[in-house]
């Protein structure tokens, strides 16, 4: 199986108000296909590794590799480039924009990677919206739809630009246990039909239980 990730002695000191090392050496790799779950106890790193596995954080030590590219010390624009395509977010607020319609919101990656036409753009994102069973809320205005579906919705945007990994961060934190286990369907789904790699942080055991593999994190270190 190809690696799609990989952290190589990742270490990451915060310098206020004192020197504290918040991820200690940390290692491991994602699979393609892999669908794997962080857990621990909050203010272990889960979050603070999350930001730099997504490249939003690049001031770390070590070496992070997408698709067995070296994305360490990428200048600022092309680690937005490659964020935007390679990989999809979701979190626990789905932070759509609510005055934009359910199409439009999931049509925003895209449309700012500027890679296709509005066209082809707008039929990707009915397509994503028909994976997920919700292309009757297509034309709904973003604040008109239920928790639920709204996170369907982040789902589908995340999938937009078709991402080597998806990263969520407690994207079952704010729903109750039946649409917690909505979402964990449709990931299992995306890869075990589409083959892609999705890494959650999360605090629900159910969920983590179900997935491939549990990263387990205590004091800004891996235990398992």
């Amino acid at each position: 199986m190809s690696i799609v990730l990989e952290a190589k002695h990742i270490n990451k000191y915060f310098k206020k108000p004192v020197l504290f090392h918040v991820l200690k050496d940390i290692n491991f790799q994602i699979k393609k296909g892999e669908f794997v779950s962080i857990m621990g106890k909050s203010g272990c790193g889960k979050s603070t590794l999350l930001y730099i596995l997504s490249t939003m954080d690049t001031d770390y030590e070590g070496e992070l590799l997408l698709n067995n590219q070296l994305i360490t010390n990428q200048s600022r624009d092309h680690l937005s480039y490659i964020r935007n395509k390679h990989i999809g977010f979701v979190f626990q607020f789905h932070y759509l924009l609510s005055e934009f319609s359910v199409l439009e919101n999931v049509m925003l990656p895209a449309k700012k990677l500027a890679e296709k036409s509005h066209q082809e753009i707008e039929h990707d994102a009915f397509e994503k919206l028909k994976m997920l069973n919700i292309e009757h809320l297509a034309k709904k205005r973003a604040s008109r739809v239920s928790g639920g579906e709204k996170q369907r919705i982040a789902i589908a945007r995340a999938l937009i630009n078709n991402p080597l990994i998806i990263m969520g961060d407690e994207p079952t934190g704010n729903l109750d246990s039946y649409n917690a286990e909505n979402v964990f369907n449709i990931f299992k789904q995306l890869s075990d039909e589409q083959g892609l790699s999705l890494l959650v942080v999360t605090h629900d055991e159910d969920f983590a239980n179900k997935t491939d593999r549990i990263i387990q994190m205590a004091d800004g270190n891996i235990l398992t």
